[in-house]
């Protein structure tokens, strides 16, 4: 009970606190963006013969179209129905590719954007939580120093660099992989192993774009943890107590040095993510960071709106899975 009291329901508090203010601050920060997605739509939709319209036709047609999108209300009242709509699980119609509903349009990214963070999330913390235990307790070995050159080299990069550099060298100077998309212009998908293949072949470079970065983060982290860890009295009393060097490096000084990491896997998330929205533009390829993309330049506030308040609560519910899960793997937080 007390457990209950002291940690679990603090944390559920604070992820719904987090939420609220993540989304209101998401329905407050497009409507800031210069522009009016009235306007913009007025601009598509007019034939060029009626460009020069009379003014005051012009702004009721504004005013007819804003009324449709629900934008002649208050800030308070779209602030209400905003709500209101939320908690149904409606984000209303895009204003873009109006009368789409924004669900439909997330429906249909959201799957590329997910298959692309769990592989190369997954990835990238098994393979940078290895190599920075081995680089940080090996320290001696030469290979070893290799790899954390490159990934000292490597980290400070911003993905789109990354992104452009794989495709000027395996898009145009190697024509090994497309240039971008999810899948050929003209292919149907189909649960077959060509369409399965071309859909890994046209993601290949966007997870080579995350894991490059990802892989580094993870390594000099992990090996930071394992420089500390390795000097603690525990590992000195089990080196003159005979334990194997192999022993002392999995069970004492990895298994320990593992535990921040395990709680930096879920804030991890939240930076991949962010990531994986530029390599998405970069590569066009159809998740949620191009559709994202998109609905910026449509000043889409329905679109935009759906897009965050769904990475802020995938986000701030992966941590709050973790907060959970922590307390079995580190017994201490049970014990306090």
């Amino acid at each position: 009970m007390r457990f209950v009291r002291r940690y679990l329901i603090p944390r559920i508090v604070q992820w719904a606190l987090v939420i609220w203010l993540g989304i209101t601050l998401v329905f407050i920060f497009p409507r800031l963006l210069p522009g009016d997605p009235a306007e913009r739509m007025i601009d598509k939709i007019l034939a060029p013969g009626l460009s020069s319209m009379y003014p005051a036709a012009m702004e009721e047609m504004i005013r007819i179209v804003r009324e449709l999108y629900g934008l002649e209300a208050g800030l308070l009242e779209q602030y209400t129905l905003f709500w209101e709509r939320l908690l149904s699980g409606d984000f209303g119609p895009s204003l873009y590719a109006f009368p789409t509903p924004v669900t439909e349009l997330i429906g249909r990214a959201l799957p590329w954007t997910l298959g692309l963070l769990l592989v190369t999330t997954v990835l990238s913390w098994i393979i940078g939580i290895i190599l920075g235990g081995l680089t940080g307790y090996f320290s001696g070995s030469r290979i070893l120093r290799i790899i954390d050159g490159m990934a000292m080299v490597m980290r400070p990069l911003p993905h789109y660099i990354v992104g452009l550099l794989l495709i000027i060298f395996f898009a145009h100077l190697l024509p090994v992989f497309p240039i971008g998309g999810g899948y050929s212009i003209g292919a149907r998908l189909s649960f077959t192993w060509r369409s399965a293949m071309d859909v890994l072949k046209h993601a290949f470079l966007p997870a080579m774009s995350l894991m490059l970065l990802g892989v580094p983060a993870n390594h000099q982290t992990m090996r930071l943890l394992i420089q500390s860890a390795k000097d603690e009295d525990y590992v000195r009393f089990a080196r003159i107590g005979g334990v194997k060097e192999r022993i002392v490096f999995a069970r004492y000084v990895m298994r320990n040095a593992i535990l921040p990491q395990v709680t930096a896997l879920a804030m991890m998330i939240g930076v991949i993510f962010s990531g994986a929205l530029i390599v998405e533009i970069v590569f066009s390829y159809p998740g949620i960071g191009f559709l994202l993309y998109r609905s910026i330049l449509a000043t889409d506030y329905n679109l935009l709106m759906g897009i965050m308040t769904i990475s802020i609560v995938a986000i701030t519910t992966c941590i709050l899975l973790i907060d959970f899960l922590y307390p079995l793997i580190d017994p201490r937080i049970r014990f306090k």
